[in-house]
Parts: C-alpha cells; structure tokens; sequence
C-alpha cells in the first residue's frame, strides 16, 4: 500500500511538473524574444537566448510607433468601469435574490444561471444593432456596459452561494437594532462578503482584459481599440513589416497587468470561490 501510494504521488507530481513547463515555457520565450532584434531571430534559432546587448528599444518602439499606450490606456478604462459596474450590480441584485423570498426570485436566479450557458459570439449581431439604436456604437461606453453585462451571470452565480453562507442572525439582529435594509446591506452584509466580491472582481478584471471579439465588432476606430485588438491588428502587419521584437514586447506588456494582479490577490480568488461553493 505504502508503494502504491508513493507511486500515485510520484504520478501526480510528473504531471504537475510536466504541466507548469508547459505553462512558464511560453512566458519565458516571450520575454527573450522581446529582447531579440530581427537578425536574431531569422539566423538563430528562434527559442535561442537573447544575445547582449538586449535590444531594450523594442518597448519603447511598440509604446509609441504602434500606439500601444493608447491601447493600454483604453483597456484600463474599459477594465476597471466594467469591473466596477459588474460589482455593483451584481452585488446588490445577489444579496436580494440569496437573502430575500418574493415571487419568481428563484426564476430570476434560474435566468442568470442559464445566461452562463449562451456562447459569447451568439450575442455579437443583436448587441451591435442594440448599441447603435442606442447611439451606444463605437464608442468605449458602449463597450464598458456589454463587457459589465456579460459578467453579471458569473458575478451573481458566486455572490449569491457566498451571501447564504452570511450567518441570519446577524441580518435580524441589525433589523432590531432600527437598520434599515439598505442600511443592513452597506454597513453589514457587503463587508462581510468582502473576499467573495475581490473574487469575481478579479475574475471579471481577467475576462475583460482578454476579451477580444466584442472589441472588435463593436469598435471600429483605431484610437478606440483596447490591447487585444490592438495587438492583433499589429500582428495583422507584420504580414508587411516583420518586427517579432516589438511584437513579442507588445505581448509581454498587455501580460503585465494580469500578473500583477494574479500575484496580487490568488489566495482570495481561490478562498473566494470555495467559500462562495459552500452553503
């Protein structure tokens, strides 16, 4: 038994070992290529090690010739107001739907669960005759309450498992004590859900940052884009113009943010989600 159950470790770990170097490899090349200039890359091999001096130019290039501070920029705007719009609705709507019981309350919560499952590209025509009926289209705004839309279903999926593991009594107790229900929200509840809502706010600042086929249908203006587009749109000439550095610089940049961010917060992402689980 003791034999078997080294074996089964043993097992485990290759394969957690095999699948971190699959995950670090990727990120590793990126950084060295975009320490490379263009001659390495077309007479070395291309996963060879930079050679010195580092071409340090190829951040600087992407920053200001290929207006990756503009699209850096914009992706912090859409990111941050859409992460913020989906926190506050999506806590509001899951404390009521968890913590109160009115007619079609579990409908509605059915609803949003059942939004999870509609694919993302499905969306994309309607949206886009929605938001230029609404004089929405082409713009950041637009952009910012889709992207905040999108993420309610998730948002309200972990908030709500999270709001109906919050102790009752309290709630009672804050309503004998002269709280209203506002007041019990505010000074109460949303504090103590505080690691559930870090959790999707995290969770929603990585989807939005990622995302790419929303910005690309619904905006077209290149002052506009956000860091995906930007970046395909850079790849798109390198059809043209071959500069792997920058491109692999403009990679490395639009990385930047969801490490930090990753490195920042993952242990209330994961005891987000296994709080919010349990009931």
């Amino acid at each position: 038994m003791r034999l078997l159950r080294y074996l089964s470790r043993g097992i485990v770990y290759l394969i957690l070992v095999v699948w971190s170097f699959l995950v670090i490899y990727p990120l590793f090349w990126t950084l060295f290529g975009s320490l490379k200039d263009n001659k390495q890359f077309f007479l070395g091999k291309p996963w060879d090690l930079p050679k010195l001096p580092f071409v340090w130019e190829n951040f600087s290039n992407v920053w200001t010739n290929y207006h990756m501070g503009g699209y850096f920029f914009n992706s912090i705007v859409v990111t941050i107001c859409s992460s913020l719009l989906a926190l506050i609705l999506s806590s509001t709507t899951s404390y009521i739907l968890a913590r109160f019981r009115f007619m079609l309350s579990g409908t509605i919560y059915t609803l949003y669960i059942a939004a999870m499952m509609v694919p993302l590209i499905m969306g994309l025509i309607p949206l886009f005759f929605l938001l230029d009926t609404l004089q929405l289209g082409n713009s950041l705004t637009g952009l910012i309450l889709v992207y905040a839309a999108y993420q309610l279903p998730f948002s309200i999926f972990v908030l709500v498992g999270f709001y109906k593991t919050l102790p009752r009594e309290i709630q009672e107790a804050s309503y004998i004590d002269g709280a209203s229900h506002s007041g019990t929200f505010f000074r109460i509840m949303m504090p103590l859900a505080k690691p559930g809502m870090i959790t999707i706010t995290i969770m929603n600042f990585l989807n939005i940052w990622n995302e790419y086929i929303y910005g690309v249908v619904l905006i077209n203006e290149p002052d506009k884009y956000t860091l995906p587009v930007g970046i395909a749109v850079m790849q798109a000439e390198m059809q043209y113009k071959t500069e792997w550095g920058p491109l692999f610089a403009a990679l490395l940049i639009s990385m930047i943010p969801v490490f930090i961010v990753y490195f920042m917060f993952q242990r209330q992402i994961a005891g987000g989600i296994t709080a919010g689980a349990v009931k």
